[in-house]
């Protein structure tokens, strides 16, 4: 039976933002940040994390051009004026992240592929930890002990408990990731076919059919799973995925989703960060970006 008109745009949405999550680190020294950024701190690129840290309250995007941050009122502001390529990113802690990417223009004695980066100063120092010249983290995420990457090069999810040795798991296309706030083996994955749930840790995949096509996840509580689709619609389910509530839409394609809290979701596209206080029934640019 043919897909209708809507679910065929999403798909073909969500098959395209998969190529360019295939292809958006693959660029080496070639396609690193412009040096060149003077009058333009606000121009983050394409943004591929955001995240809130829990020191402050403060939000944070990880970017093309860098790791910013995003006060409540007035424009982004570049951590520490380093424009390296942050791709994969997550908050473990109080100024505490984790990272992966590509260098900045400037620090060409680093590899091209950044491998586990590690900063315990909000951005303003990092340090590599491991796989550097090697991985190429698109997605992270750190829960119960372990940190869960998604390795770009080989399609592969892969998972440490010391953030030295890494556990090898399935291999699959995937845009994005998100594990159970208290089961270490379950894991949904968004892909072009719809999201797909893992219940062993991530090395196996099963299909979860009544979810709606999904671009982005995110997984604060139990009763909480977030998800947003490729048209900028978020989506809520109270049950871990089996049933789902539309909610509210963003102007534009997704780029990154995080969540804060009960209620808080932030929402970032090519135009702006956008964010919802009322758990994604509404949603309200938060700030523009160029």
């Amino acid at each position: 039976m043919a897909a209708s008109g809507s679910a065929s745009r999403r798909r073909s949405a969500l098959l395209v933002l998969l190529a360019v999550v295939a292809l958006a680190g693959c660029g080496q020294a070639g396609q690193q940040p412009s040096a060149d950024h003077a009058g333009a701190e606000a121009d983050l690129g394409h943004v591929h994390g955001l995240g809130v840290d829990p020191a402050d309250g403060t939000l944070y995007a990880a970017s093309h051009n860098g790791l910013f941050a995003l006060p409540e009122r007035g424009e982004p502001e570049l951590v520490a004026d380093r424009r390296q390529d942050t791709m994969g990113f997550t908050i473990v802690g109080p100024r505490h992240f984790l990272g992966s990417g590509h260098p900045a223009p400037e620090d060409d004695e680093l590899p091209d592929h950044l491998g586990l980066i590690e900063t315990t100063d909000a951005g303003r120092t990092w340090r590599s930890v491991s796989l550097a010249g090697e991985a190429d983290f698109h997605a992270l995420e750190a829960k119960h002990g372990r940190v869960y990457g998604y390795e770009s090069g080989a399609g592969r999810l892969m998972v440490t408990t010391d953030r030295q040795n890494w556990d090898r798991r399935a291999r699959l296309a995937l845009a994005d990731f998100t594990v159970h706030p208290s089961n270490p083996d379950v894991l949904l994955a968004t892909t072009e076919h719809g999201p797909v749930r893992s219940t062993d840790g991530g090395r196996t995949f099963a299909p979860m059919p009544a979810a709606p096509l999904l671009l982005q996840l995110d997984w604060p509580t139990e009763s909480m799973l977030i998800g947003i689709d490729p048209e900028g619609t978020l989506h809520t389910s109270r049950d871990g995925g089996t049933s789902w509530t539309e909610g509210g839409q963003v102007t534009g394609t997704p780029e990154a989703l995080a969540t804060h809290g009960p209620s808080r979701i932030y929402v970032a596209t090519e135009t702006g960060i956008h964010e919802s206080r009322d758990g994604g029934r509404t949603l309200t640019l938060r700030q523009a970006l160029t």
